[in-house]
């Protein structure tokens, strides 16, 4: 029996592991292009290599973390093209989930309340990481409200993903603050019963973050781009000089012998 049990705890360890390193990326501890050595992080776990390794594997396969050949893996810089399927799947459920609640039991809905609070206490000491933190727990508290395991699995890795989004902002009190008030005017209307409202109040509010982190993760884009070229520029320079230099060394040398 012994043996059954640290065989079902041994496979469920990847699990474990995949599940803290995306809190930590929905937390905004781990931002984009953060590396993920796996000798440093498998000793801080407590964990094998090859347990950190599998729940690497599942962390990519969930859009979270890039794995490069004699690179390693690093966490995730998203394109335009993740941020526009990011809102096709957060309009379907989100918006789903508003015609929902009425039949939502009470608990969900101290729940999604409860996480607007959390952020707007973070708003009041201006922990702007706990704010992007608690507004995308509301929206998973809203999710929620379809009461369907399968969905709230998903969208947990959906809001790993908004996180990695909403890192490129430059100043991230001013893109967070907005968003706590529209977070709680959309609370209320779905506890006052004004469905409808509330379904307008979040499309509207979809719409204006996507446009508005859809910017920012191109402006980062281009301004990465233009960075990569300018060092691949540089390095081309360098071994043009470089090249030119042993050329040169080469003649004087051959001059010299004559």
């Amino acid at each position: 029996m012994s043996t059954l049990n640290g065989a079902a705890e041994t496979a469920g360890r990847p699990v474990l592991v995949t599940d803290v390193l995306r809190e930590r990326i929905v937390e905004g501890e781990l931002p984009p292009g953060t590396p993920l050595r796996d000798v440093a992080l498998s000793a801080e776990l407590g964990v094998s290599r090859n347990t950190l390794r599998e729940a690497l594997r599942t962390l990519h396969d969930e859009g979270l973390v890039v794995q490069r050949l004699h690179k390693g893996t690093a966490v995730k810089t998203l394109s335009a093209e993740d941020v526009t399927d990011i809102y096709i799947a957060r309009r379907t459920l989100e918006l789903s989930a508003v015609d929902a609640s009425p039949l939502a039991p009470e608990p969900l809905l101290d729940a999604m309340e409860a996480k607007v609070a959390a952020a707007e206490l973070a708003v009041d000491v201006e922990a702007w990481d706990k704010v992007g933190t608690a507004s995308l727990r509301f929206h998973q508290s809203l999710v929620a409200l379809l009461g369907s395991a399968r969905l709230d699995g998903f969208f947990r890795v959906t809001i790993a993903q908004l996180r990695l989004a909403f890192a490129v902002m430059a100043d991230q009190g001013a893109f967070q603050a907005p968003w706590v008030a529209r977070d709680r005017e959309i609370c209320d209307l779905i506890r006052g019963g004004r469905r409808m409202d509330a379904t307008a109040a979040l499309r509207l509010y979809l719409d204006d973050s996507e446009r508005t982190v859809l910017d920012a993760v191109r402006a980062n884009s281009r301004t990465t781009n233009s960075r990569s070229a300018t060092k691949t520029a540089a390095t081309k320079a360098t071994a043009a000089t470089k090249a030119t230099a042993a050329t040169t060394a080469v003649t004087t040398a051959a001059k010299g012998k004559r």
